[in-house]
């Protein structure tokens, strides 16, 4: 029964992160298996046979997720895209107080730390603002030493719940470009890129890792406030 529930976890990861606005870290978050899928890939070559057992369905799942019920979630979020946005905003929501219990059971909670939550969230807020005013422009002057530096900070927004991915890679400029390449398997753009990606998300993988492990309770509490944030990357009337 639970690799079923993890499978069907999974899943709504692997379908959910490819929805425009919808993190895959955000997700993870509100599962409750954030940390503990972190901890499993950074310890995973310590025990292979324990932690290849907790995240192969997760994996499986994802990749049936993507593979099968992308193209449904795509119409349906091209169909009904209100509807689909506040079935989301109302998972997120749901989810914090689950958060902040989990959260608060291991230290005793203390008003003080909703202003990590709160500076989470206004930049998580800010970004959303940038990403929505900003002119995508397409640079075509890059090099293969580029794209490795642009993989690798592109992968604080796979790693890090509620920043945006897609507002990093506009910012450098390869939006188009990497729309481009994915959509024709350019081989000589996506593999710099994504050695850039794998070596960045170790290193914002460890980081968090570390953070949580010496700042537990502040470094979640700031989670929880990117987690909200990404609420108004949904919310279709959120604009200025």
């Amino acid at each position: 029964m639970k690799f079923f529930k993890d499978f069907f976890k999974g899943f709504l990861i692997g379908s959910g992160a490819i929805l425009p606005g919808i993190s895959s870290g955000v997700l993870c978050v509100i599962f409750g298996i954030y940390e503990p899928l972190l901890n499993c890939i950074l310890n995973f070559f310590k025990n292979i046979k324990q932690n290849f057992k907790f995240i192969f369905p997760f994996a499986l799942g994802g990749l049936v997720g993507i593979v099968f019920l992308g193209n449904i979630l795509k119409y349906l979020f091209f169909a009904y895209p209100i509807q689909i946005k506040f079935i989301f905003i109302g998972l997120i929501l749901g989810s914090i107080p689950k958060l902040i219990k989990v959260c608060s059971s291991k230290v005793k909670f203390k008003f003080y730390y909703l202003i990590f939550t709160s500076i989470s969230l206004l930049v998580g807020i800010f970004l959303v603002i940038l990403e929505k005013n900003l002119v995508v422009y397409s640079s075509h002057e890059y090099n293969y030493i580029f794209l490795v530096f642009s993989g690798i900070i592109m992968s604080a927004g796979i790693i890090i719940p509620g920043v945006s991915s897609t507002l990093i890679l506009m910012l450098l400029g390869i939006y188009e470009p990497y729309i481009d390449s994915v959509a024709c398997l350019y081989l000589p753009f996506l593999i710099p890129l994504g050695l850039g990606i794998i070596i960045g998300s170790i290193f914002f993988m460890k980081l968090t890792k570390y953070l949580l492990d010496k700042f537990y309770t502040p470094t979640f509490f700031t989670i929880i406030g990117f987690t909200i944030g990404s609420i108004f990357v949904l919310y279709p009337r959120f604009y200025f």
